[in-house]
């Protein structure tokens, strides 16, 4: 298929706050894009994250009119929807969508970011049971049982839950909608499920996964290792996302957003630590063997088969931008718009305007809990404040405190994992600051580099389809085909010193020191709800 004129790569990336239309070559080029904004979620209730599916449907073929609509009038004219080879989707994790046989939603979906929890349900029991007492990890069972969001629907919603025959996250039923059948990626199952992620595929009948819920096995699709056709996209299909009547384009199996960010951003050895400057800041790395940074929190599948990506959290991440733009960025927002550029780019002045360390304010970046590390009952907390203090020490502490936390995460995957990092590759919408990518190198100790798109989870899906298709033979020979380092950041050594002795000194002892007065804080205000 090399040198023919389907040669393009349409990767389609549904995140949290926008959907994204990526058209690439085969050398990883992004020579197209459209991109439509979203509402992450809406909250009928305090805690709750919801979502229409259909606007995510929607989105996507907004989207691809704009992608298509743009190379159709570029000067010379840009490849159009005939030069299509494959398709890939790449998505939020960890949203449900719960529907009939024929796919139809029962309800809205659940987005990973709710905070719903079902109180008082039948601990896990028998051997099971034993066995997560003698590794001390019942209480990550029962807050993964409370989590789940089938024991809510099914106490909460018992006609819903009557009629549910497809339960799946929202790559699942995306793909459905594509491809006619109820199939997904192996590699996208990343949610509150059933599954066994140590050997990509539903787990077995005796798992205790089982006992968590009343999950049914013939609810759930069928799944199909990444870089493997999904399918056939349906003549519908073909139509929602602009593609020719009657061609024959399959929908290749990329991964979740987080694992085919890394495969974008170069990171295939486990001395390359992803990072992900997105709605969740993550740092991960990938490796051909099962490894567990935090007994029972699993690897997640890499976006390649046979691998696994571990990866650490910081829930609301680089979010907490968006927070300290509406709650503090007025002024940027309003020269933003006077001189018609994105607001976040004048946060710029503010990290220039600040010291490295923040004139010692901290900050920890809890604004959501966490399962075992954080715990439930955590919280976000600035500390250090005085009268020299303002708003740019105030957005650099929040970028400070993402840093501290994902090298506190990077520390714990590379005890386990016995391999020392050498190099982050940075992807995601925050790595299109320079100044971030250097404070995240300081604080590290390591360069950091940035792979020449931003849009790494929709290259990393794009390398997904060109395997799926036969544009490059294996993984490495594609990575070096298609991803390139546009640029790599040296620590600066004062720096450095600096953000260490911070590091250790005060960040890593904050978590343990202020946990007893978050649980005291949850206890009398009941936030985060119990």
């Amino acid at each position: 298929m090399t040198g023919s004129q389907r040669d393009h790569l349409l990767a389609i990336d549904v995140g949290t706050q926008s959907v994204r239309a990526l058209l690439f070559d085969p050398a990883g080029a992004l020579v197209g894009q459209g991109r439509v904004a979203i509402e992450p979620y809406v909250s009928p209730h305090p805690g709750w994250a919801e979502q229409d599916p259909e606007v995510w449907w929607s989105a996507i073929g907004e989207a691809c009119r704009m992608l298509w609509a743009a190379t159709a009038g570029a000067e010379p004219r840009g490849p159009g929807p005939e030069t299509v080879a494959g398709v890939g989707l790449t998505t939020q994790r960890v949203t449900l969508v719960v529907s009939d046989a024929e796919g139809r939603p029962l309800r809205p979906a659940i987005v990973w970011l709710d905070q719903r929890r079902t109180e008082g349900l039948r601990p896990v029991g028998g051997m099971w049971g034993l066995a997560f007492k003698a590794t001390r990890t019942t209480e990550t069972v029962s807050r993964f049982q409370a989590d789940c969001e089938a024991n809510w629907i099914e106490r909460h919603e018992p006609e819903v839950w009557r009629g549910i025959r497809r339960y799946g996250v929202l790559s699942s039923w995306l793909t459905a909608r594509l491809v006619g059948e109820w199939v997904d990626s192996a590699a996208a199952q990343v949610g509150y499920l059933p599954f066994d992620f140590k050997r990509s595929r539903w787990s077995g009948r005796f798992d205790w996964k089982w006992r968590v819920a009343a999950f049914r096995r013939e609810w759930l699709p069928r799944l199909v290792p990444p870089t493997q056709p999904l399918g056939q996209l349906t003549a519908a299909g073909c139509e929602h996302l602009g593609l020719p009547p009657g061609a024959s384009v399959p929908l290749i199996a990329a991964a979740g957003d987080k694992q085919c960010e890394a495969l974008g951003a170069g990171a295939l050895q486990p001395e390359l630590a992803a990072l992900s400057f997105g709605t969740t800041a993550t740092i991960g790395t990938i490796h051909r063997r099962y490894l567990e940074a935090i007994p029972l929190v699993p690897p997640y599948p890499a976006a390649l088969p046979g691998a696994w990506f571990v990866e650490m959290q910081v829930m609301r991440g680089f979010w907490m931008v968006e927070w300290f733009k509406h709650e503090f960025g007025s002024a940027e927002v309003a020269r933003g718009a006077a001189l018609d550029i994105p607001p976040e780019a004048l946060f710029e002045e503010l990290l220039t305007a600040s010291p490295p360390g923040s004139m010692g304010l901290m900050l920890q970046p809890y604004w959501m809990p966490g399962v075992r590390y954080p715990g439930p009952e955590a919280k976000g907390a600035i500390v250090g404040f005085g009268e020299a203090h303002g708003r740019a020490h105030v957005y650099r502490a929040i970028l400070e405190g993402l840093a501290y936390a994902l090298r506190e995460a990077a520390d714990r995957i590379t005890r386990r994992a016995k391999v020392p990092l050498a190099e982050l590759r940075v992807s995601g919408g925050g790595a299109q600051s320079r100044a971030a990518v250097q404070l995240f190198a300081d604080v590290f100790g390591l360069p950091a580099s940035r792979p020449h798109t931003h849009e790494a989870a929709g290259l990393g899906a794009a390398i997904g389809i060109a395997l799926g298709v036969g544009l490059h033979p294996d993984a490495a020979t594609a990575v070096r085909a298609m991803v390139h380092i546009s640029e790599r950041f040296e620590p600066d050594p004062a720096a450095m010193r600096l953000y260490d002795d911070l590091y250790r000194s005060v960040y890593l002892p904050m978590y343990d020191r202020l946990r007893p007065l978050y649980r005291e804080v949850r206890r009398i205000t009941n936030y985060p709800p119990a």
